[in-house]
């Protein structure tokens, strides 16, 4: 009797702990590189951290990767997140910094595949309509649907650190877990129809951002 207590117990604890995730979004770059760390509960996400990692005094572009993984290990460490998101470079820029922004965010996989963290990518398209319903706003226009969405006021010096979070926000926004059931969601309006206590404020939000 005891013993299947503790089994029970046991699965109890496991099923509640599945209700909740720590999501690490990140903006890859070989000058500034963005991070975001969010917990997911159910239906509500709350903002754990965010900040930049900077390369601007690093001449070697190799020593620019070398320090990418190695902060970003330290970032796995640190938090611990159940996933990584991470956007992927866009296309539209000129080859040389494609190429460049590519080594920056495989080295940064690397590092959370080293950590036997699970990556996902999304496009900077993806992201931004996720976050703001339009997938051509700009970086202001993300940042302050961000700081509304997870009530915090201040702007950081970087919009690398917001588009970092940007992506863990996006990821979370995919795919909500709620009652043991995972849910996907097509857009913006079905996430916000079915999720109206956690986007409040946000419509109010958007239309300031629009005007």
């Amino acid at each position: 009797m005891l013993l299947l207590f503790a089994n029970m117990l046991n699965i109890a604890v496991m099923l509640n702990e599945k209700k909740e995730r720590v999501i690490m979004g990140i903006d890859p770059g070989t000058a500034v590189m963005g991070y975001g760390v969010i917990l997911e509960k159910g239906n509500k996400t709350e903002l754990i951290s965010l900040g930049v990692v900077k390369m601007t005094h690093l001449d070697d572009p190799f020593l620019k990767l070398q320090r990418i993984f190695e902060k970003t290990v330290v970032l796995m460490e640190q938090y611990k997140p159940d996933v990584l998101a991470i956007e992927a470079p866009f296309y539209g820029k000129n080859i040389q910094v494609l190429l460049k922004l590519g080594r920056a965010q495989g080295i940064a996989i690397a590092a959370a595949l080293s950590r036997n963290v699970p990556v996902t990518e999304y496009s900077p398209r993806k992201i931004k309509q996720s976050i703001t319903g339009s997938g051509n706003a700009t970086k202001e226009q993300v940042a302050a649907m961000l700081q509304r969405l997870l009530n915090f006021k201040e702007t950081p010096e970087f919009l690398d650190a917001t588009d970092g979070l940007a992506v863990a926000v996006c990821h979370s926004f995919q795919k909500i877990t709620s009652g043991g059931k995972s849910k996907t969601y097509s857009g913006w309006e079905s996430f916000v129809s079915d999720n109206k206590t956690k986007v409040t404020g946000i419509k109010k939000a958007n239309t300031k951002l629009k005007g």
